[in-house]
């Protein structure tokens, strides 16, 4: 299953009609919730099941949820279903900081299963309640899976703007004879994204621009949140209309900021599984970094951590090479980046990028020695299984073009001078580069011709 995300273009009438279809999921939430907390506090047991919420539900009779139709309001109970089912389960293994869903929402997705909507080219026609009039949207570009595989259509809100997520059933990838991809080859991955393969190849991704583009973002949040401080209200009171303009506009700010991100991750993930099916590369071994987000390292580390988003990174790239017939797999990674795949022993870890063992003299990258280790070891962890041959040939790609800022050479120039380079304060950031296709000798040369002609005139 594939799910893609496409943007809608709506009139005032549509977008005041969808809006309302999404509260009136959240009022389906909230519904739950309360009929579970009102039976707790006089000592009944709460609905869980499906099939007695959607009872329930229906008891209340049409119209009493808006425009939302009945499956789609079944779809919300689901949703609850299997958020309760599955604290439970994490609870009953022994996680106690496992929370049952008990916050209600605004604004809750809407899901519309086969038969609940209308795929016609550009145009989306979306199932409402009885006596209601259809709904029908326009998307703003094609959706990529033919109309026949789309299996659900999800109504998704993102700050102010409206999107629906199109889940199709598409199949794995086919290849001609011969360029199938062989399980017997294996690569490494580390993160951000060093991949080690067979053959003495490797491939780096930097993520330098996605990491300053969180850097510059916590910078303008933290500017904007001083301004927003001085008109905040007080408990009890609302707040003024400037602060509500202040509230809406650092949402959209972080929306996009997300967006950026996701969209990095993703042409991150493609990069790599594109590089290993050109390769024939059948399996991907994953370097699992998930311990480390529970340990307490300090306030600059655990931000970069925060910034990582590595789960929805891995589900990137699980999505991805899945789709492309190539297995995934997560190992251990601890110590990976600290032992030598020459000789096998451990070192000191670098603190730069380059890793050189003391005892038999080899020197490399360390992440891609981190990447040849992890090609080495099963899933159980620890174990080498196969040779994998340190990357000679190293090809470099850059994850985050499309961010604002960043330019065609490695080194992300908005990003401040390297402390241990620089003496005393680090300076202001560097400014952004030009647009792609405008060069600065051209204005070089229109400067010194305006100067000429000024002489000239003189």
């Amino acid at each position: 299953m594939r799910t893609a995300r496409v943007g809608l273009r709506l009139s005032a009438g549509q977008r005041r009609r969808c809006f309302g279809l999404l509260v009136a999921a959240g009022d389906v939430w909230a519904c739950v919730l309360d009929m579970n907390r009102w039976r707790r506090h006089r000592g009944l047991p709460g609905i869980v099941n499906f099939q007695a919420l959607c009872r329930e539900v229906h008891k209340a009779g049409p119209g009493v949820f808006g425009e939302l139709a009945s499956i789609c309001a079944e779809g919300v109970l689901r949703r609850y279903c299997d958020a309760w089912f599955a604290t439970a389960k994490r609870r009953n293994r022994g996680e106690d900081a496992a929370r049952f869903p008990r916050r209600k929402r605004r604004l809750m997705p809407v899901r519309f299963r086969r038969k609940a909507f209308t795929l016609a080219g550009r145009r989306l026609r979306l199932a409402t309640a009885q006596g209601c009039d259809p709904l029908w949207v326009r998307l703003d570009r094609p959706v990529p899976y033919p109309a026949e595989q789309v299996r659900s259509v999800t109504l998704v809100s993102d700050g102010d703007r409206l999107f629906v997520e199109v889940t199709a059933e598409v199949a794995v990838a086919t290849y001609p004879p011969g360029r199938k991809p062989d399980r017997g080859r294996v690569a490494g991955v580390i993160h951000p994204f060093a991949v080690a393969g067979p053959d003495g190849e490797g491939l780096v991704v930097s993520g330098r621009a996605i990491r300053a583009e969180s850097h510059l973002h916590l910078k303008d949040v933290k500017q904007r949140r001083r301004a927003m401080a001085r008109r905040a209200p007080k408990p009890g009171q609302v707040g003024s209309r400037r602060w509500r303009k202040y509230r809406a506009r650092q949402r959209k700010r972080e929306n996009r900021h997300k967006r950026r991100v996701r969209q990095a991750q993703h042409e991150a993930a493609k990069t790599v599984v594109e590089w290993a099916v050109a390769r024939r590369v059948g399996t991907l071994k994953v370097g699992d970094p998930r311990g480390v987000l529970s340990l307490t390292a300090g306030r600059r580390h655990n931000g970069r951590v925060r910034d990582w988003r590595i789960g929805y990174l891995l589900g990137c790239l699980k999505d991805k090479a899945e789709q492309a017939g190539i297995r995934f797999e997560l190992v251990d990674e601890r110590g990976t980046s600290s032992t030598c795949p020459a000789c096998r022993r451990r070192v000191p870890k670098p603190g730069n990028r380059t890793f050189t063992c003391i005892r038999c003299g080899f020197s490399g990258h360390r992440d891609l020695v981190g990447g040849a280790n992890i090609a080495r070891r099963t899933s159980a962890g620890g174990t080498i299984t196969t040779d994998t041959m340190f990357p000679v040939v190293i090809m470099h790609r850059r994850a985050g073009r499309h961010l604002p800022g960043a330019g065609r050479s490695r080194r992300d120039p908005r990003r401040r001078p390297h402390h241990g380079a620089a003496k005393g304060s680090t300076g202001r950031p560097w400014p952004a580069p030009p647009d792609v296709g405008t060069s600065l000798a051209q204005h070089a040369r229109i400067s010194r011709l305006h100067l000429t002609h000024e002489a000239n005139v003189d």
